[in-house]
């Protein structure tokens, strides 16, 4: 199996990039699914999170309200701290259990995680960076998820910066011109993926 880490900023255009190496025949393992799914009601980490910050981060229908639960942890960091106590450690198992299906074979599975940088993970054959000017990225939240500007360049703030993600990559992958010369860039990295050493 190769396995590479795909990583980008808010707006970078990483879930793109995603769906286009799969298109190309990896298998994507994707972070931020996993932590949805793991969030889902009557799961052990819905009912931990209920029980640490209260029925104020649940909606009325009974989902996790993450607008709700992000207001209360971000800007507090013992409050992130003990989030992520209860996340990552989910996630992360999780990860590793479907990693492990992948393991026979010549599979390419590229490991979607948006905070690689902030979170190194070993034993990767490679790590890929989808790259964009940030005021392009903030601009494309906006247009495409609509919410304030402000608030966007405020999370992009609190990601790792352009430059850290830059320094983690083994290949750069340049989203700031059309999709279809993101396609072309993609199909350049799938080929690179095919001479990565097996993990």
């Amino acid at each position: 199996m190769i396995l590479v880490g795909l990583t980008g900023g808010i707006g970078s255009g990483k879930s793109t990039v995603g769906a286009q190496l799969v298109s190309h025949g990896a298998v994507l393992i994707d972070a931020d699914l996993i932590v949805r799914e793991l969030q889902r009601p009557g799961t052990e980490v819905f009912e931990r999170i209920v029980a640490e910050f209260g029925d104020g981060v649940v909606t009325p229908n009974g989902t996790l309200d993450r607008a709700a639960l992000a207001a209360v942890v971000f800007g507090d960091a013992e409050r992130l701290t003990r989030l992520n106590a209860i996340v990552h450690p989910a996630v992360q198992a999780e990860m590793a259990r479907r990693i492990e299906a992948q393991r026979s074979g010549r599979k390419v599975v590229i490991l979607d995680i948006p905070l690689l940088v902030e979170n190194p993970r070993r034993g990767l054959s490679a790590t890929l960076v989808v790259d964009v000017d940030p005021g392009v990225a903030v601009a494309r939240v906006v247009a495409q998820r609509g919410g304030d500007e402000a608030d966007t360049r405020a999370r992009v703030a609190r990601q790792a910066s352009r430059s850290a993600r830059r320094l983690i990559a083994d290949w750069i992958i340049d989203n700031s011109g059309s999709r279809l010369d993101l396609a072309h860039e993609v199909a350049r990295a799938w080929r690179w993926m095919q001479t990565l050493p097996h993990v």
